[in-house]
């Protein structure tokens, strides 16, 4: 209610203003909260402000156009916004290709610099902040004519150069947290391929003498574990070979945006596919030695065999999680508030719109 009740105010304070017929006058009426605006990536005040007012976009914060000022503040919703408005418009093109700062850089130099700190703490990781800033990098670079792409500021660096200057401290630290997490679980993965290896190998109940088959060849209970406990050495090891993957990457700044994160998410289902299938081969072992015609130690089996299931998923489900909604999400626009946003109508009177 507080934050509708704000935008009825603006939209009050945006038509009184609108009663001032000097340009120069409303200009500074207005330009103060359209800047910060853009810096608190405040789109639905963005707009209302440019409905009214559509000169606002050429609105300039420290000798820099919006476009300029969203590169460099990460002003995810205000771009998508503009994104909308001028699609397929020459305009779209022209607003992320205005002239250089005083400095030489042009938008797609100014993307390459590392997101104010108060942007990169909303992500949780080294290696998921990298991955934003690649996102980031590459969306703005789709805006650029190719002679921007490749065009030199003063010091003679390209958008390229100067992204893998700022970011290789956290590139650094992407690469170490990936290394330590993949680690951990390679050793994870190993432990389970060696487990589930021996108890195929090892038959419960032993084999026929005479035909070398199993005895409970055509119990229920061991058909159970055979099949269980095939998948779990299959996705082990597949998820063995995933984490190892990743300790043998290169590193570019390419990889963070998919083909790291795609490894590690993978592995981690296969790993706690292997965990799961190892518990219903177990439990299915426990049973056959134990439970037959004891319908108690069945579901106590059940209940025991969910504790490590039920513990993977609560403590890894956060990581996987994040890197699902980072990696294979909306990309950059993750709060889906703004696509609610964009679908409202607005109805604005002649009166009240100042060009």
């Amino acid at each position: 209610m507080k934050h509708k009740k704000a935008l009825m105010i603006l939209e009050r304070i945006c038509k009184q203003i609108g009663t001032i017929t000097k340009g120069a006058k409303i200009h500074n009426q207005y330009c103060g909260a359209f800047n910060a605006a853009v810096l608190k990536d405040n789109y639905e005040a963005v707009e209302t402000i440019r409905r009214y007012f559509p000169i606002a976009i050429a609105t300039r914060h420290n000798d820099n156009s919006i476009s300029q000022t969203i590169a460099k503040y990460r002003g995810e919703f205000i771009l998508k916004l503009l994104e909308d408005l001028y699609v397929d418009k020459e305009s779209n093109s022209s607003l992320m290709n205005l002239a250089p700062d005083t400095e030489g850089n042009n938008v797609l130099h100014l993307a390459g610099l590392l997101a104010p700190i108060e942007k990169l703490n909303v992500v949780p990781g080294a290696a998921l902040q990298m991955q934003k800033e690649v996102q980031w990098f590459q969306k703005i670079k789709k805006f650029m004519l190719p002679s921007k792409v490749e065009e030199t500021n003063n010091k003679g660096q390209t958008p390229i150069m100067v992204f893998r200057e700022e970011h290789k401290d956290l590139r650094k630290e992407g690469e170490e947290w990936m290394k330590k997490t993949s680690d951990s679980y390679t050793i994870t993965a190993a432990l389970i391929t060696t487990i589930v290896f021996a108890a195929a190998i090892t038959v419960p109940g032993g084999n026929d003498q005479t035909t070398g088959k199993p005895i409970y060849t055509t119990n229920a209970s061991f058909i159970v574990f055979a099949i269980s406990d095939a998948i779990s050495l299959f996705t082990s090891t597949t998820s063995l070979l995933l984490f190892l993957s990743i300790l043998t990457a290169r590193y570019h700044e390419d990889d963070f945006l998919s083909k790291v994160p795609n490894r590690l998410i993978l592995g981690l289902v296969m790993l706690f596919l292997s965990v799961t299938s190892m518990m219903v081969a177990f439990g299915a072992i426990l049973y056959i030695m134990f439970g037959r015609g004891k319908q108690w130690i069945l579901i106590l089996i059940i209940v025991l065999a969910c504790i490590p299931i039920v513990s993977y998923v609560i403590l890894q489900y956060p990581l996987l999680s994040e890197l699902v909604s980072s990696t294979y999400g909306h990309g950059i626009y993750k709060k889906t508030h703004y696509y609610r946003y964009r679908k409202k109508k607005y109805v604005v009177s002649s009166e009240a719109v100042v060009t």
